[in-house]
């Protein structure tokens, strides 16, 4: 029996659309709302407020009750599934609960999620809006301890800005972290002085800091140095900086050129319509492309799956379509292939065109359709079916590249919308299937039980893309199971549930 949902399930309510609702455990509930949760969003259902303060409560009652699994949970958390904000505040309330309950591990638990320069500060504000400017030691350490390993002259460059309510000085000040190296203590001092207003000293430890404020100093007379790759890339030089200081005095397609070699993956990513729009040369395209494709720079680069079909969607020019292909190939690698039949349900209602974040990019049917028409791809046959109130079976081609089978759905008119009726799609099309995989946010319809609308002896796997309370089947049993998440790491679990192996939690499979 698989170690999600360890514990059987039961109806003991509804769903949000009126179907049979069936509790979870709690490290379970916990699982598929933190995999799903950009904290301070709200969902089609629940509310930003509501959603964060079940997840913080979670978090607390499962920290005291089995700590060791909430670390391991956690850093898998902010690593493979790449979820820095609900990872972040995970940590901070599990610190704080165990702290009350006198159990030892906060500071490790803090210090292993912060994996980015801005990330103490990000801590820090989190916690002094919830709990005020006393910080435990516990908390206090851990941040330190991240300070110490994630501050550098590039993080201070990158990161360090007017905008931050807590900078670096501010973290410095408030945690007292100990410099891992001579280097760091000088630059410990240069943060200080930066957000002091003091006049910053030239130490021939950080030379960056130095060559930075040299550039800065040469482009107000010569805007041409900004045109130096080699120059900017020794200055910690963001293109947002470089932008900023070139205004209108520089010719945009040479400028992009200096900057693409010391851009980062994500940078590319966002930056491709710019591309376009400067009209960067073919051969500069090229290096993009051959970087956006590279899957050890995909892997690097933890971005979510959804990023690189949003990425498509804004490019203008085709020059991008392959590697960005070859990029979503890269970054689902760990969905299997699966022999036999299987019947795969893509939820399309109503709820599911709610946004992940504010800006409204990213769908949660969206989601929906990658993960789902991915899988389909690497069956052996496989039926897809996107469903709502009614449902459409999707038309799988051969050879068709993944990207242009998800603008096929959206041209094609396989965004449904209106209700969730799952009982009634799985009754109307399955077929002696070997397996079911429903791709969802379970807020069934009362339209009758999702669990037996499929015989108890064909697996059926749910994955969760909303993390509410209540899921719309059993879990944890022989052959039903609820996965969930915006990275494709607990597909894993299907061919090792199958071949009757028992499957632990992702972060325990490493």
């Amino acid at each position: 029996m698989s170690k999600f949902n360890a514990t059987k399930t039961r109806a003991v309510g509804v769903t949000y659309e009126g179907a049979p609702g069936y509790a979870r455990d709690r490290k379970t509930e916990l699982f598929l709302l933190a995999v799903t949760n950009m904290v301070g969003e709200a969902t089609f259902y629940e509310a930003a407020d509501d959603r964060d303060s079940r997840y913080a409560t979670l978090v607390r009652d499962v920290a005291v009750a089995d700590p060791r699994w909430l670390a391991g949970f956690l850093g898998w958390l902010r690593s493979d599934a790449n979820m820095r904000s609900a990872a972040l505040v995970g940590a901070l309330e599990a610190a704080r609960a165990l702290l009350a309950a006198g159990v030892p591990g906060g500071r490790q638990i803090v210090a292993s999620v912060l994996r980015r320069a801005d990330e103490p500060g990000e801590a820090l504000a989190y916690w002094t809006s919830r709990y005020g400017r006393t910080i435990p030691k516990p908390v206090k350490r851990g941040i330190a301890d991240a300070v110490a390993r994630l501050y550098t002259e590039y993080g201070l460059l990158k990161y360090d800005t007017a905008a931050k309510g807590f900078r670096f000085a501010d973290v410095i000040d408030l945690v007292h972290p100990a410099p891992a190296a001579p280097w760091q203590g000088d630059l410990f001092m240069a943060a200080l002085e930066r957000r002091h207003g003091r006049a910053e000293v030239v130490r021939a430890s950080l030379p960056m800091l130095a060559a930075n404020a040299e550039l800065r100093r040469a482009v107000v007379d010569d805007p041409g140095v900004l045109l130096a790759a080699d120059r900017l890339r020794a200055a910690g030089m963001t293109w947002e900086d470089v932008l900023s200081l070139a205004g209108d005095r520089l010719e945009r397609a040479a400028l992009w050129a200096a900057l693409v070699p010391g851009m980062g993956y994500m940078a590319l990513l966002r930056n491709l319509r710019n591309l376009d729009r400067a009209g960067v040369p073919d051969e500069i395209a090229a290096t993009v492309a051959t970087r956006l494709a590279d899957p050890a720079q995909v892997a690097t680069s933890r971005q979510l799956p959804m990023r690189f079909l949003s990425a498509h969607r804004a490019a203008p020019s085709l020059r991008w379509a392959y590697p960005l292909e070859q990029a979503i190939g890269h970054a689902l690698a760990s969905i299997p292939r699966l022999g036999g039949r299987t019947l795969v349900l893509v939820d399309t209602s109503g709820s599911m065109h709610s946004s992940f974040s504010k800006d409204g990019t990213l769908l949660r049917w969206d989601a929906a359709v990658v993960f789902g028409v991915a899988l389909a791809q690497r069956c052996a046959y496989a039926d897809v079916v996107s469903f709502s109130t009614g449902s459409k079976v999707f038309p799988l081609r051969r050879g068709e590249s993944l990207l242009r089978s998800i603008e096929r759905w959206k041209t094609d008119g396989f965004f449904i919308g209106y209700g969730t009726d799952t009982a009634e799609a799985l009754r109307r099309h399955f077929a002696g299937h070997d397996r079911v995989v429903v791709v969802t946010d379970e807020q069934a319809s009362a339209g009758g039980d999702v669990d037996k609308a499929v015989p108890a002896k064909v697996p059926m796997y749910t994955w969760n893309l909303a993390g509410y309370r209540l899921g719309h089947a059993p879990s944890g049993t022989a052959n039903r199971h609820t996965f969930g998440g915006l990275t494709d790491q607990a597909f894993r679990m299907i061919p090792l549930l199958e071949a009757g192996r028992d499957a632990a939690w992702p972060w325990e499979l490493r």
